[in-house]
């Protein structure tokens, strides 16, 4: 399984970002596909879940600001950030569950500063 995300970059406080995440090596339409963050000095914490049947939950700190979304043909997640807050400054990782192991891609950073 191979997960690669992309999209990081550095915005302004109050603005956009949208963070995509490509996989491989799996039934993508299948499975549950998340997004988390990790910031400096913290733990990895997860932000947001989308089910193969579209189901979605997010952490409470980006309700309403995030949206998380699949698209089954292109085997890609991703993860619409406004309203994007300089706490939302991390560095962001997709994540599945294959075969009860868990696959991380590599992280993007999103900066949010002025």
């Amino acid at each position: 399984v191979q997960l690669q995300a992309s999209g990081g970059g550095l915005v302004q406080p109050g603005g956009s970002l949208r963070l995509s995440c490509a996989a491989a090596g799996l039934n993508f339409r299948l499975f549950t596909m998340a997004w988390y963050r990790q910031a400096p000095g913290k733990q990895r914490e997860f932000v947001a879940a989308i089910t193969s049947g579209r189901d979605t939950n997010f952490t409470d700190s980006v309700k309403g600001r995030f949206t998380i979304s699949r698209d089954n043909v292109k085997r890609t997640v991703y993860l619409q950030m406004n309203s994007l807050e300089p706490e939302d400054t991390a560095v962001y990782y997709c994540q599945t569950v294959y075969r009860n192991r868990n696959y991380w891609g590599r992280g993007t950073q999103v900066t949010v500063s002025s």
